[in-house]
C-alpha cells in the first residue's frame, strides 16, 4: 500500500477556450455585482498564528512532497539498539519455549515442595524404648511365689501408671530372667506407640518335694508394647510371646569367588602357622602376620587343633581373600570348629623372596 499523500493545494485550473454562454473563471458574469456591496466588508486574509506573536517572521515553507515520497526521514540505528532489540526478541522466544516444555499449568499452579515431615520412626526415642522394654521383660518374666510382692514392684518401674502391676501372673511358681537383648522397634504410624522385640534367657524352677529346684535354661522371645509420654517411654501393657524359629539364608548371599587352588596349596603351611600363633599371643601373631597389620590374638583362650579347610580365591597380584575352617581345642576333650574369613597380602623380602601373609581377620 502506498503511503498517504500529504494534502496540498489544488493546482490552479488552466483557462480553456471560451465557451459560448459560459463565462470564464475570473470574468464577471453579466448582471453580477463586482466588489463588495453596500454594508459588506472586504474579505480579510487569514493571518498566520504563531507562538511568537502576530508579527513574528514566518517560518520556512515546507517542502512539497513528491508522489510516493514518505513524509518522514530515516536515521541510522545505533549498534547497541540493534543488540538490545535482538536480545529481548531472543529472550521472548526462550521464555515461550520454556513455557511449552514445562507447561503453563505448572507456572499458574506450581507443585509446592512439601515441608520436611518428621515421621514417627525418626522422632520416636528408639534407644529409650529398647532400654525400657529390656528391663520390663526381665521384671515380667521373673516371679517367686515365696515373695509375691517383689514382682509387682519391679514391673511398676516401667509399666504405665494405672495398669495392673500383677501383669497376668497368678502368684504361683518360680522363674528368674537372667539377661535380655532388645532388637527391632516397630513404631506405629502415629508415632506414639511401638512394639519392641526382646529375647530373654530365663532360669526355670520346678518343685521337687517342697523345694524349688533349678531346671533347664531357655531362651524366650517376647514383643513388648511401649508408648511415648510427655515425661518418658513406658510399657503400655503385658508382653506377648512370639516364636523364635530358624530362617534359611537369602538367595542373594554373596559368593566366595573363584578358587585359586595353586595359591591355596602354596600358602597352607603359612596359614597353619598363623592360627597356631593366633591362639597364643600378640607377639607371635606379629611375627607371622603381614607387616603393618594390627591383629590381636586369642591370648590362650583356646589351643590350635588343626586347619580342616583352607581356600584362597582369585584376585589381584597384591591382595587376596581366603577362608579357613579351624578346629580349636577347649578344656578337656572339647573341640569347636569355626570358619574364618581372612585377607592375604603379598610381601617381598629384601632378598626378593615373595610371601603371602595374613593382613586382616574377618
Amino acid at each position: 500500500m502506498a503511503p498517504p499523500r500529504r494534502p496540498g493545494a489544488r493546482p490552479p485550473e488552466q483557462p480553456g477556450p471560451p465557451v459560448q454562454g459560459h463565462p470564464q473563471p475570473g470574468q464577471p458574469v453579466p448582471g453580477e455585482q463586482v466588489g463588495p456591496g453596500p454594508g459588506q466588508r472586504q474579505p480579510e486574509r487569514l493571518r498566520q498564528r504563531s507562538p511568537h506573536g502576530a508579527h513574528a517572521a514566518p517560518g520556512p515553507a515546507r517542502q512539497v512532497l513528491e508522489p510516493g515520497q514518505t513524509p518522514w526521514a530515516t536515521e541510522p540505528e545505533s549498534s547497541f539498539s540493534t543488540w538490545a532489540r535482538r536480545f529481548f526478541r531472543g529472550l521472548v522466544v526462550a521464555v515461550l519455549l520454556l513455557a511449552a516444555i514445562s507447561g503453563i499449568r505448572s507456572w499458574i499452579s506450581p507443585n509446592r515442595t512439601p515441608e520436611t515431615v518428621v515421621g514417627g520412626q525418626t522422632s520416636f526415642p528408639l534407644d529409650e524404648a529398647r532400654a525400657v522394654a529390656t528391663r520390663y521383660s526381665i521384671s515380667y518374666l521373673t516371679w517367686d511365689e515365696a515373695n509375691p510382692d517383689a514382682r509387682p514392684a519391679q514391673v511398676g518401674l516401667d509399666l504405665a501408671a494405672g495398669l495392673d502391676g500383677r501383669a497376668g501372673w497368678n502368684g504361683r511358681g518360680k522363674q528368674v530372667a537372667l539377661i535380655a537383648y532388645p532388637g527391632e522397634v516397630k513404631v506405629d504410624p502415629g508415632g506414639v506407640a511401638a512394639v519392641v522385640d526382646v529375647r530373654v534367657r530365663v532360669q526355670q524352677y520346678y518343685l521337687k518335694g517342697r523345694v524349688m529346684t533349678p531346671g533347664a535354661m531357655a531362651w524366650q522371645r517376647v514383643s513388648v508394647p511401649v508408648a511415648r509420654t510427655a515425661a518418658r517411654v513406658v510399657a503400655s501393657g503385658p508382653p506377648t510371646f512370639v516364636p523364635d524359629g530358624r530362617a534359611p539364608l537369602p538367595d542373594n548371599m554373596p559368593g566366595a569367588g573363584v578358587p585359586d587352588d595353586d595359591l591355596a596349596a602354596a600358602t597352607i603351611k603359612d596359614a597353619e602357622a598363623f592360627f597356631s600363633a593366633y591362639a597364643e599371643s600378640d607377639d607371635k601373631v606379629s611375627a607371622v602376620a603381614s607387616p603393618g597389620s594390627s591383629i590381636r590374638s586369642l591370648n590362650g583362650a583356646v589351643k590350635f587343633g588343626e586347619l580342616k579347610d583352607w581356600q584362597v580365591y582369585t584376585g589381584n597380584d597384591n591382595e587376596r581373600r581366603a577362608t579357613a575352617a579351624v578346629t580349636w581345642k577347649g578344656v578337656g576333650d572339647t573341640t569347636l570348629d569355626q570358619t574364618y574369613t581372612l585377607t592375604l597380602r603379598r610381601t617381598v623380602a629384601t632378598d626378593g623372596a615373595q610371601r603371602w601373609q595374613v593382613a586382616a581377620v574377618g
